[in-house]
């Protein structure tokens, strides 16, 4: 269940990207909001504030709704940056905001589930980390090929230095910003850059692979642990199966 990307995310880069399932539905929202006063920061912050809202609903013994819900949020979260594309307006406020929503998200809905199943303050810990892991993965596959392929340098691999503001944001914010995810955020990217190879041809490989590990294709399989009953092995699936791909993804890699 991915999307073949090919002339607007990554150029003309045609590969299969596992988590882009919605890209085409966030598209068509990006399209209706082009015209409107809706600003890509407020759509980042809409789909915050739903993913808190699912954290509450899991707390509240409500896992199934809360999943799908999970579900609308990843479709919302890949509005903003069709729409930045849409209007022609790229922001590295929005690419840093953009981060630490989705880094407060995934710390409730984890804090959430870890309260639901009484798990060990460690093991939640751990799954919280796990995870930055393998988004940062996937990111940074994504980030490559977006390079490649469309010539977008909005996100970078190393953001250790400071970008220039575009014409329609303000240096200050993107000083401030860039200063939250280097204090934050860049020690994720840069462990995975060490232990990431020169990539394969073209990266195609090691794209798709980890796509799988993106939140788009990753609140599918959750949902369908709820709808099943089987949330418990969360765990399983995040510090198992997720771990043993992303080794997969290094070693091709490095062959």
């Amino acid at each position: 269940m991915g999307v073949s990307v090919g002339v607007r995310k990554y150029g003309d880069r045609n590969v299969i990207d596992l988590s882009e399932w919605g890209r085409p539905f966030a598209r068509v929202m990006a399209r209706f909001l082009k015209d409107k006063p809706i600003s890509v920061i407020q759509v980042t912050n809409l789909h915050l504030l739903l993913t808190m809202f699912c954290s509450w609903l899991i707390v509240d013994d409500q896992a199934i709704l809360a999943c799908f819900l999970l579900i609308v949020k990843g479709v919302i979260d890949a509005v903003d940056g069709e729409l930045a594309r849409i209007r022609e307006r790229p922001s590295h406020v929005g690419r840093y905001w953009d981060t630490v929503a989705d880094t407060i998200g995934l710390i409730a809905v984890m804090w959430a589930f870890g309260t639901l199943f009484e798990w060990d303050p460690f093991l939640t810990c751990a799954l919280i980390l796990a995870t930055l892991f393998q988004y940062s993965l996937f990111n940074h596959y994504s980030i490559l090929m977006r390079s490649l392929g469309s010539g977008d340098t909005t996100s970078r691999i190393d953001e250790r230095e400071k970008p220039v503001a575009y014409p329609w944001e303000k240096q200050s914010n993107v000083n401030l910003f860039h200063t939250i995810y280097l204090m934050f955020f860049s020690w994720q990217d840069r462990i995975i850059a060490g232990l990431s190879g020169k990539g394969s041809k073209g990266l195609v490989f090691e794209l798709t692979a980890s796509s799988s590990l993106g939140f788009g294709m990753q609140s599918l399989i959750i949902f369908a642990l709820a709808l099943s009953e089987n949330l418990e092995f969360l765990p399983e699936l995040i510090l198992g199966v997720n771990m043993v791909l992303m080794g997969l993804v290094f070693l091709r890699s490095w062959i």
